[in-house]
């Protein structure tokens, strides 16, 4: 049985102390244990939903943010299997073995020790194994990527594949990414083949799987509750929808990713999204202005955010009608929904975006794209936008996926669960991180995760619950948090936060670090690192003892392909 190559550095006691406090209990306590579901969208920036600050039409995700609360300061581990292994298991990504992606191992030189890394360890109990202990049904819809490489193949065993993790049933992808249309898709353990209708595309399947194991569910006189974890390709490149969901957006994006990110940042400000004192920092390194493109990169370039505008607002149709199923059920008022995104929105295609192909170099000219410009979102191209448009999604934050500023790891967070929020549509400012939602729907149903399993111990939870945070906007939010990504690092402590790039073969020492106060500064604008030697020398001494007590070891060196790969990090090459 896989367990962690990391020794318990904490005490199980940890466990404990970071569960039910007596308020969230006596929350959990009031009715009989909720249907809970938690929505992941992929790639979707921080200002990327109506509800946050954007034009972007999304009306039922809207409705969750009204009768619930967003959460204005949540942060998740800035790539998808990282923050998904966190968000299911209330663990940090390194403790789990999901550093990073597990499709990097395919780019690596062939090391067994390096594949054995992207597999969730036995003593990681996750959220849908605690609640299918106590009773519940779970059903995992959608995205999964969580499974190392070697066991991709429908050949190679399925230890890490959803039934063996805890749910029930499982349907959507395995990887990191598929088409919308023609989807890889998998039923439990197997890949399937089917036939895919003219008007198919992958969000509604999965809706309407959704509404099926609802409906079932409910006709069976099943008096058991539900754990659903609906995870969408949307908004992950290929962006892909029919063109009468991008057609109305044409004229929006005609002005600009400059001109779209301003008018979020002033509308953000208004709504209470971000302070009114924030700052917009300016346009990252090697991003062109939209004034400087040719009238046929105006064109093309529009039409990509048209199609990945559309294919968020369609996705929100989809979420919609199961909001509606469950109102029709009357199960709405038992249902704890918790929605986010994985991590800010995807830089990965450049300056030039991909029209044709994804990861690959773009080598149509602008003009040869206008004229296919009709292709973009259909089942002919598989694309995805150029990279300022992610930085329009992250307003008003610095830099996008995968980065450790803010843009890369913070992103909208909604948390809904009717008669238990005393301010429903309320905004709260607290900090929290992926790894406590968890242990809060777990407290939310009235248990807390165990500490051994069928013999094994468990690692402890990293996260806490912050159901407080329902009935009181003055609860207490996380106060230290740290962050690794591929190198680079952050760490967060109450106001401050520091973050060190890493330049591929450099000493780590060598890292220069910047310093933000975030009470003063949402959105990273002004490095005080000059003017606060002393903080910054604390900051770095807590990263290493977070990093001691999380992490994997001594820090390798990234892999030479993240520096003049799609991650776009400050290297020359992407700039």
């Amino acid at each position: 049985m896989l367990l962690s190559r990391r020794g318990f550095a904490l005490s199980l006691l940890t466990t404990t102390a970071l569960s039910a406090n007596s308020v969230g209990r006596a929350l959990a306590r009031s009715v009989s244990p909720p249907n809970i579901i938690t929505i992941v969208l992929d790639d979707v920036g921080y200002s990327d939903l109506g509800c946050f600050g954007s034009e972007i039409r999304t009306p039922s995700i809207d409705r969750l943010a009204a009768s619930g609360l967003r959460y204005v300061h949540f942060d998740t581990k800035a790539i998808c299997s990282s923050t998904r292994a966190a968000l299911l298991t209330g663990r940090n990504s390194h403790s789990v073995n999901m550093p990073a992606v597990p499709d990097i191992t395919t780019v690596l030189p062939k090391d067994p020790a390096a594949a054995k890394q992207f597999d969730v360890p036995h003593n990681a109990q996750n959220i849908a194994q605690l609640l299918k202990s106590r009773g519940y049904a779970t059903w995992a819809l959608g995205k999964w990527h969580l499974i190392p490489m070697s066991q991709i193949p429908q050949e190679a065993p399925k230890d890490s594949w959803p039934c063996q993790r805890g749910f029930d049933y499982f349907y959507g992808f395995a990887r990191g990414w598929t088409d919308q249309y023609k989807p890889d898709l998998v039923e439990n353990n197997h890949y399937i083949k089917r036939d895919f209708p003219e008007d198919y595309h992958l969000s509604a399947d999965l809706a309407d799987r959704a509404i099926s194991l609802i409906n079932t569910h409910m006709s069976g006189s099943r008096t058991t509750p539900f754990y659903m974890n609906l995870a969408f390709g949307t908004a992950h490149s290929p962006i892909q929808v029919a063109r009468e969901y991008s057609a109305p957006y044409d004229a929006v994006y005609a002005k600009g990713w400059d001109a779209i990110r301003e008018e979020r940042f002033e509308r953000m400000k208004r709504m209470g999204i971000i302070p009114a004192g924030t700052m917009l920092p300016p346009r990252a390194k090697g991003d062109r202005a939209w004034q400087d493109l040719s009238e046929d990169e105006k064109v093309v370039f529009a039409r990509y955010m048209a199609v990945y505008a559309g294919f968020i607002e369609h996705c929100d149709q989809q979420i919609g009608r199961v909001l509606d199923t469950l109102k029709a059920r009357g199960l709405d008022r038992n249902t704890l929904i918790v929605l986010l995104s994985d991590n800010g929105a995807a830089a990965e295609a450049g300056q030039k975006g991909d029209f044709d192909g994804l990861y690959r170099p773009n080598v149509l000219t602008p003009a040869e794209q206008r004229a296919r410009i009709d292709e973009l979102g259909t089942a002919k191209l598989q694309s995805e936008y150029p990279r300022p448009w992610a930085m329009a999604g992250t307003t008003p934050l610095q830099r996008y996926k995968a980065w450790p500023y803010s843009g890369g790891a913070r992103t909208p967070m909604i948390f809904n669960w009717p008669g238990h929020i005393a301010e429903p549509g309320a905004i709260r400012r607290q900090f929290v991180d992926v790894i406590d939602i968890a242990p809060t729907l777990a407290e939310a149903a009235g248990t807390r995760f165990d500490m051994v399993v069928d013999g094994v111990e468990q690692l402890p939870i990293a996260g806490r619950s912050f159901l407080p945070m329902l009935r009181s906007a003055k609860a207490p939010g996380r106060d230290v948090q740290y962050f690794e990504l591929l190198g680079n690092r952050a760490i967060t402590s109450g106001r401050w936060r520091a973050i060190a790039m890493h330049d591929c073969g450099q000493p780590y020492e060598q890292d220069r670090w910047e310093l933000y106060d975030l009470a003063s500064d949402f959105s990273e604008s002004r490095d005080l690192a000059a003017l606060y030697p002393g903080k910054l020398a604390e900051l770095k001494a807590l990263w290493a003892s977070e990093w001691n007590k999380y992490g994997t070891g001594p820090l390798a060196q990234p892999p030479a392909f993240v520096c003049a790969g799609p991650l776009m990090f400050d290297h020359a090459a992407n700039d």
